[in-house]
């Protein structure tokens, strides 16, 4: 799957800046999370779903970034319609839907490089607080490919597992992504230590 890989295209979405679109990430979340309200959270995800007919992306795209938190997204909906009501549960899982879809679309709209450069040009002025925005840059692009990351890792272990007839077993698929995800945070630490990132230039 390619669902934390920058994808090329030349489209409006693609071109728009980074900061555009993860200042309107923020908004929507914000907007989502205030005001749960059932058309609102449908409009939304329709709206993202457009981003992604706009930004080229065929509808086999949308399924790939939706297919690991899938099973978690049923959980989600079966669990409000049981302890809420079904307006509730329909409100949780579309507006959680729309949110993830977006942050994916971001990532794969936008590339790492353009993400810390575009951080640490808007908020240089930590500089004088003794902070490096370019580490800021880097903690919040890793931040919004590791998500997506996860999820691929999960769904990966829960398919292995599902083979040796554990896919049920919360045990058997926890254990195995905390220790690869523990893994690949030790490998892109290095990574970044091999570049000497770590330096305040």
């Amino acid at each position: 799957m390619n669902l934390s890989l920058y994808v090329y295209g030349t489209s409006i979405v693609h071109k728009t800046s980074f900061l555009v679109k993860f200042i309107s990430l923020l908004f929507l979340s914000t907007l989502l999370l205030t005001f749960p309200n059932l058309w609102l959270s449908i409009g939304a995800l329709v709206g993202v779903l457009g981003l992604f007919k706009l930004a080229n992306f065929k509808i086999t795209t949308v399924l790939q970034q939706t297919k690991p938190i899938f099973p978690f997204l049923v959980l989600l909906f079966a669990f409000q319609c049981f302890f809420a009501d079904l307006t509730l549960a329909i409100i949780s899982t579309t507006r959680l839907l729309a949110l993830l879809l977006f942050a994916s679309l971001l990532t794969l709209t936008t590339k790492s490089s353009v993400i810390i450069d575009s951080i640490e040009k808007h908020l240089y002025f930590l500089r004088y607080l003794k902070i490096n925005p370019k580490k800021v840059g880097l903690a919040i692009s890793l931040t919004l490919r590791f998500i997506p990351v996860l999820a691929i890792i999960t769904q990966e272990v829960k398919e292995a597992q599902k083979v040796r007839g554990l896919e049920k077993s919360i045990v058997a698929i926890a254990v195995p992504v905390i220790i690869r995800t523990l893994k690949m945070a030790d490998d892109i630490s290095a990574a970044i230590e091999s570049r000497a990132f770590d330096s305040d230039d």
